[in-house]
């Protein structure tokens, strides 16, 4: 991976993740560099401000070309809006003052942006617990019925965000995409306060039960997937391991036991305020307690019983690849397992240093639904 900032992995990885989904409207490359000058990778506020002073423009600008009927020139730049905003949300700490209007600003640059998609996009609540689990159904063009993934990301990370690459790329597929805001995600996490759990399947059956019930218009209900990013990893898979009526399992980037990724890091890792919100734990012993549970050991993985896809990048700083060879090694089902070697662009975790190495993945995934 290219680091913008030597010796600083995360604050370039960052870089690399707007870089790489400027491919699909997440951003322009120069408006992405102009952002990385003016990072000192060693201040934090830096980050959320250099991202801020670029997305709050742009959203300003998206407004225009909307005021003025340029809906075309709007959509693409609400879209740019939105990403930068995400980023500048992304590690502002909970008691920030900025943190959640720049969040609700970001989606609401989103929604912007989806009025003016050429096929709709239906935004979705699903029930779930007292309060609801909101998402988005992009469905491909042209396609009757098509099947579906739905799909969680990982950590805190916002359902609005898988439509920048995976959203896209199952669509040229003629597969529709269900982005989830699960537990400890998006606004699930941020307006409806559901914090992450370890059963995370309770919330993938809901949403396929939901999906079967009231999406009978729009897609194929019997051909319904399930996949997660990151730390959704793990998700995708203990919701595969629980629910043996979706088709197929995406592991985008594996991870066979959460409370192992944190038990070597320190408390002051980048990452640290936003794991302990997503399981709302007051420290980081809690959180690291909390996180027991977030394993495929004991049996867990060996129930998984349909097709199965694992990606993970060799060289992945963040979940590493132990975690996939384990994964690997449990499941008894139909089942690949892609590991981007060390050297290669795209060896980084979950790829964002190179898309166009989940190709595989998604054409295996069309072929089973």
């Amino acid at each position: 991976m290219w680091h913008y900032f030597p010796g600083q992995y995360m604050p370039s990885y960052q870089v690399n993740r707007a870089l790489t989904q400027a491919h699909y409207g997440g951003g322009e490359f120069a408006e992405i560099l102009e952002v990385a000058s003016k990072i000192d990778p060693n201040n934090r506020e830096s980050y959320n401000e250099a991202w801020l002073e670029m997305g709050n423009p742009v959203y300003e600008l998206a407004e225009d070309f909307e005021k003025n009927g340029n809906f075309i020139s709007a959509r693409r730049t609400y879209l740019r809006a939105f990403n930068y905003l995400r980023s500048a949300e992304f590690f502002m700490n909970l008691n920030h003052p900025k943190k959640i209007p720049t969040y609700l600003k970001a989606r609401e640059a989103f929604l912007k942006a989806i009025k003016y998609f050429d096929e709709k996009v239906l935004q979705v609540e699903v029930p779930f617990e007292g309060s609801f689990l909101p998402g988005y159904l992009f469905k491909p063009a042209g396609v009757k019925n098509p099947p579906m993934m739905i799909m969680f990301g990982g950590l805190d990370s916002l359902a609005e965000e898988l439509y920048f690459g995976i959203g896209q790329h199952l669509n040229e597929r003629g597969i529709a995409l269900l982005a989830m805001d699960g537990p400890g995600q998006g606004a699930a996490l941020r307006l409806n306060n559901i914090h992450t759990r370890h059963d995370y399947n309770v919330a993938g059956t809901a949403v396929l039960d939901w999906s079967i019930e009231n999406l009978k218009n729009e897609i194929a209900v019997d051909r319904i997937g399930i996949g997660a990013v990151s730390m959704g990893g793990y998700m995708a898979a203990r919701c595969a391991a629980f629910e043996p009526r979706f088709k197929v399992c995406m592991v985008y980037g594996a991870v066979w036991s959460y409370y192992d990724v944190w038990a070597g890091r320190p408390d002051n890792h980048p990452l640290a305020e936003i794991v302990q919100h997503i399981v709302g734990a007051p420290d980081m012993n809690e959180t690291r307690k909390r996180l027991e549970g977030f394993t495929l050991e004991n049996g867990v993985a060996e129930k998984i019983s349909m097709p199965t896809y694992i990606l993970h990048g060799e060289d992945d700083k963040q979940n590493f690849v132990e975690h996939a060879y384990n994964l690997e090694k449990h499941l008894t089902c139909e089942h690949k397992l892609e590991v981007i070697p060390v050297g290669e662009s795209g060896s980084q975790h979950c790829q964002i240093d190179d898309f166009t190495k989940t190709f595989n993945m998604y054409d295996w995934i069309a072929k089973r639904l």
